[in-house]
C-alpha cells in the first residue's frame, strides 16, 4: 500500500499525501478502532466489528470510514437497534451502519470527537472542521 501510495503522489501533480493508514494489527489501529466502538455500539447494539473502508492518521488528527457488522459479517437491522428505539436512527433516512469518525489524540488515547452513523452527506466537509482535518481528509478540504 505504501509503495502505490508513493507512486501516486509523484504521478498526480499536486497530490500530497499528509495522512498514513495505520495497518491490520497495530496499536494505533486497534486504539482508533476501540475508539469508535461505544459510539456504534450505543447507538446499534453490541457487539459491532468493523470493514475498515478508510483510515488515515496524520499527528494528532485522524479519519476513519467504516462499515459496522455483527461478528461473523451479519448485517445489523437498524430498526431493531437500541438507537431506533430511542428514536435516534431511522434505516429509510440512513445509509445503512456505515460510520464516519474525525478523531483527535489526547495523550495516549485516541478520541472519536466527531462521528456519524448512516450519513448521506459527506458531513466532515464541513469548512468549520477543515482547519483541524484538512491532512487527513484533503480531498474534501480542498488539499
Amino acid at each position: 500500500m505504501r509503495n502505490w501510495l508513493v507512486l501516486l503522489a509523484v504521478a498526480v501533480p499536486g497530490v500530497a499525501l499528509a495522512w498514513e493508514e495505520p495497518q491490520r494489527g497495530k496499536k494505533m489501529r486497534s486504539a482508533m478502532m476501540d475508539a469508535l466502538r461505544p459510539h456504534a455500539e450505543w447507538m446499534l447494539g453490541a457487539p459491532v466489528e468493523f470493514v475498515v473502508h478508510s483510515l488515515r492518521q496524520s499527528g494528532d488528527v485522524g479519519f476513519a470510514s467504516v462499515h459496522a457488522q455483527r461478528p461473523g459479517g451479519r448485517a445489523i437491522d437498524i430498526a431493531r437497534t437500541p438507537g431506533a428505539a430511542r428514536g435516534q436512527l431511522d434505516a429509510e433516512y440512513m445509509d445503512g451502519s456505515s460510520l464516519q469518525a474525525l478523531y483527535r489524540k489526547s495523550g495516549q488515547t485516541w478520541v472519536a470527537v466527531h462521528w456519524a452513523i448512516g450519513a448521506t452527506d459527506v458531513w466532515y466537509a464541513d469548512p468549520a472542521l477543515c482547519p483541524e482535518y484538512k491532512a487527513v481528509i484533503p480531498e474534501v478540504c480542498g488539499g
